[in-house]
């Protein structure tokens, strides 16, 4: 005696420009392509239109726009219908992703505010170590990494040493106006560095 099983997933079918929203998210469900992309083309331009109102750039709504779709298509799996509409959850996903934009966007600030103020400090500047100082520590010096060798030996003795144009200018025997130059050179291509992470 043979038995048959049935599945409890209905097909889908291909999904087309104007195909309701629940087939959409079924559709994205069962990871099929061609409902992702109608999924894609009615969604985007309101996830777009948000992030960049939130963000007020128009290059990080467009990586938000991308992060959003790749999120939703890697978490398909936790999308439940049930729970609330296709729209209601891309756009929770949206915030999601404009919070970490602008939280990546306050590092990156900190991160160059850091480097200008270690540049300037004080000989006697030598405040204690906190957990804020140590991390953008950390992660200065993989963008450090990149400069030309006299920059980055010149901002990693401001930066690390705190020592001021003066004493890096004795230290090397490089004289002040070059000393001033590449500290200028190399907090530009620094912020730029920065800006692109």
């Amino acid at each position: 005696m043979s038995a048959t099983v049935q599945t409890s997933q209905r097909p889908v079918p291909p999904a087309g420009p104007t195909a309701p929203d629940e087939e959409l998210a079924h559709g994205l469900i069962s990871a099929d392509e061609q409902a992702f992309a109608a999924i894609y083309r009615r969604w985007s331009p309101r996830i777009h239109s948000m992030a960049a109102r939130s963000l007020g750039d128009a290059r990080e709504a467009e990586d938000v726009t991308q992060q959003v779709f790749l999120a939703a298509w890697r978490g398909r799996t936790g999308f439940h219908p049930e729970r609330g509409p296709l729209g209601a959850w891309l756009v929770g996903i949206t915030r999601r992703k404009i919070v970490d934009t602008l939280a990546a966007r306050t590092r990156r600030l900190h991160l160059i505010e850091a480097a200008g103020r270690a540049a300037d400090a004080a000989p006697g500047d030598r405040r204690p170590e906190t957990a804020d100082r140590v991390l953008d520590r950390v992660l200065l010096s993989g963008v450090l990494a990149g400069l030309p060798q006299r920059q980055q030996e010149v901002l990693r003795m401001a930066f690390y040493d705190d020592l001021t144009q003066h004493q890096i200018s004795e230290r090397t025997g490089l004289p002040l106006g070059t000393v001033k130059s590449h500290a200028r050179r190399g907090l530009f291509q620094l912020r730029r560095r920065i800006e692109q992470c």
